[in-house]
């Protein structure tokens, strides 16, 4: 099975300039879930920015997507990736975070 980049996040500081900054430039349309969330669209992937507190260090996160969560994160346990986050649900489904080899965080989700 294989297993696409399907979602990216990226974070911010300030949910309102961010809004306003890509819909002026690129037209993007927003969806907010809460105060702390906000979805786009129009951007030819889907994403969203997650509110963070401080100086933002690693910006962008990019989101897989696979059908069966437990075996993926199982499979890369196997292979020595430490696992960042463990399967939590979030409103439409669940995902958790992993390190690659070299230290980059990626999640992976499924429906719920």
């Amino acid at each position: 099975m294989k297993t696409p980049i399907h979602y990216i996040e990226l974070y911010t500081t300030d949910i309102p300039a961010i809004k306003e900054f890509y819909s002026k430039a690129f037209g993007w349309r927003f969806i907010d879930y809460g105060q702390s969330y906000v979805a786009f669209e129009d951007a030819g992937i889907s994403g969203g920015f997650e509110l963070v507190v401080g100086p933002i260090v690693n910006g962008t996160l990019v989101v897989l997507y696979h059908e069966d969560l437990e075996g993926i994160r199982d499979t890369l346990i196997s292979m020595g990736a430490p696992i960042a986050q463990d399967i939590f649900s979030f409103p439409g489904g669940r995902r958790f975070h992993f390190h690659d080899p070299v230290g980059n965080e990626l999640a992976i989700w499924c429906k719920a």
